[in-house]
């Protein structure tokens, strides 16, 4: 990291812990630049797997199943 990044970081790492989620969450939205063509992969792949679903072809998981096996 350059010596204007570490100055960065370490007076970011001084704020507040509700600032450093802000301006994390701005840093990570500012490298997200909209892609009409992925925006289009990712509507097809949904509507896949909704399609996939309502025909019972897809094996689903209930929410307290998925929440129980990452509590233990």
């Amino acid at each position: 990291m350059s010596n204007t990044a570490n100055i960065i970081l370490d007076q970011a790492l001084g704020l507040s812990p509700s600032e450093r989620a802000d301006v994390a969450e701005r840093l990570l939205f500012s490298l997200d630049s909209p892609d009409s063509e992925m925006d289009k992969l990712w509507a097809k792949e949904a509507d896949m797997r909704v399609e996939a679903y309502e025909k019972g072809n897809l094996e689903t998981v209930s929410a307290e199943e998925v929440f129980a096996k990452y509590r233990s």
